[in-house]
């Protein structure tokens, strides 16, 4: 039989592994979950000192949950260390004829290399540089080859039957402007109506307005304005009853197929800058032995994170996913290509989790998961990297930018941590790096999935914990 020393020995090392791996709450968060009747065990949390690897608290950092939009720091670390901060992709541009007297006779073929960042302003810079190579006229038809990435079929209206939100976008190796448009609704009382315009103009984009202009103040959802689109969403019609108190509101929803929004934005900003243009576009392959007229490269990686991390762009992070598969095994880049990568590299970098469950590397999924002790892992690996600073000002600076623009703007976390949101129903992360008033620096990694916590309840739990950290 065992002695009581034994006993009380056991029992000590058993309370010593407890205190381990769950540390008390700090009283402001419990006193946040008590308030809002939220289970604590609905919580994880990691935090570090990051000098000396030190566990500050952990509470079920080793339950799986959803994390949101902050899977986004693995996706793109993994291509800070593959890829490197001055990765930059290229879009081809061949000129399929002769060009003579500021004529193509022929067509003009644009080749993507899955650039995440072609938004109308760069367009307009690689159409200048057509313009520079002595184009003027276009005799031919524009020819899209997007053959770079292996796309499945995708249903926009899949993960929460929005089809026409941004977020929803797929990936293409052609993507520009993110497939998406910009609507201006302006009241004009002098006529009682409404005028809408599109920023970018699509020229096979047809808008049927329907819109009331009514007496009131500037409020309601979407102030008002329904929307429908045919099925192959080339006509958006907009109906209801706009106030009159609103001088302008935009919204962004995307439309067109991605070879019809490519074939639309290239014909307006083309013709816009004086170029003719009659032919229509398909879809092909670049032919072999062909040099390109334009190689187009991007702004490097280290900037194209800090869009995606900031405003936690989930098309531009799945275009850093299928980039990944074609860059480390070979065209075409597919989504499951992308996760053998990042599935790789987590254990080549013994960060590999049996808790993890990487999906389309954004975050817009119910199926992903991870613990809070492996994002921790991943931020405490980041940190010690040569590329760290690049890694750290990609994500929201508290109070100051991104998606932190206007969450502790008047505390004093305000410009103290750069932190990487997370939330869709039902949950609630954040993820990251602080400086406490002290000077230590942590990284914090927390996770929350509750019934209805991603509308507010667990904004507050977050600032209550990233206010306790600060003193420390």
């Amino acid at each position: 039989m065992m002695s009581r020393l034994s006993i009380v020995l056991l029992v000590f090392a058993a309370l010593a592994i407890a205190n381990a791996n769950d540390t008390a709450l700090p009283l402001r968060v419990q006193s946040v979950l008590n308030l809002r009747a939220l289970p604590d065990d609905t919580l994880s949390i990691h935090i570090e000192d990051l000098d000396s690897g030190e566990a500050v608290l952990r509470w079920h950092d080793q339950v799986a949950r959803n994390p949101g939009s902050t899977i986004k720091l693995l996706t793109t670390l993994v291509a800070l260390d593959v890829l490197g901060p001055t990765y930059s992709w290229q879009t081809d541009v061949l000129a399929l004829g002769e060009i003579e007297d500021g004529r193509l006779h022929g067509d003009l073929l644009i080749k993507g290399r899955g650039d995440p960042f072609l938004v109308t302003e760069r367009l307009w810079q690689l159409l200048r540089r057509v313009r520079q190579a002595g184009i003027r006229n276009i005799d031919g038809d524009l020819l899209i080859d997007d053959s770079y990435f292996d796309v499945a079929i995708h249903d926009p209206a899949a993960f929460d039957r929005q089809a026409l939100r941004a977020y929803n976008v797929a990936p293409n190796a052609l993507l520009m402007n993110f497939k998406v448009v910009r609507y201006w609704f302006e009241a004009e009382p002098d006529t009682n109506s409404v005028r809408i315009w599109l920023d970018p103009p699509l020229e096979n984009l047809h808008v049927d307005n329907r819109l009331s202009l009514v007496p009131g103040r500037c409020r309601g959802y979407q102030r008002g304005i329904t929307i429908s689109a045919n099925e192959a969403v080339d006509r958006m019609t907009f109906s209801g009853a706009f106030p009159s108190g609103c001088r302008r509101y935009a919204m962004d929803r995307t439309v067109l197929s991605h070879n019809e929004f490519v074939f639309g934005l290239f014909t307006s900003l083309w013709r816009d800058a004086g170029g003719g243009f009659g032919g229509g576009w398909k879809n092909v392959k670049a032919p072999q032995g062909v040099e390109p007229l334009i190689e187009f490269e991007s702004m490097p990686l280290a900037d194209v994170i800090a869009r995606v991390n900031k405003h936690s762009n989930n098309v531009m992070a799945r275009q850093i996913l299928y980039t990944l598969s074609a860059e480390v095994l070979g065209e075409p880049g597919t989504e499951d290509g992308g996760r053998k990568v990042v599935i790789d590299w987590l254990e080549k970098n013994g960060l590999a989790s049996s808790h993890l469950a990487f999906e389309n590397g954004a975050g817009l999924s119910r199926k992903v998961r991870m613990t809070a002790q492996n994002m921790g892992a991943i931020l405490r690996f980041a940190w010690r990297q040569p590329y760290m600073p690049e890694y750290v000002s990609s994500l929201s600076l508290s109070g100051l930018d991104g998606t932190l623009t206007d969450r502790f703007e008047d505390t004093a976390l305000s410009g103290n941590a750069h932190l990487k949101t997370g939330s869709l129903d039902h949950v609630a992360a954040i993820a990251g790096y602080m400086q406490a008033r002290s000077g230590r620096r942590f990284g914090v990694a927390m996770m929350q999935n509750h019934a209805d916590v991603h509308r507010g309840p667990g904004e507050e739990v977050q600032e209550a914990l990233l206010h306790w950290l600060y003193e420390q």
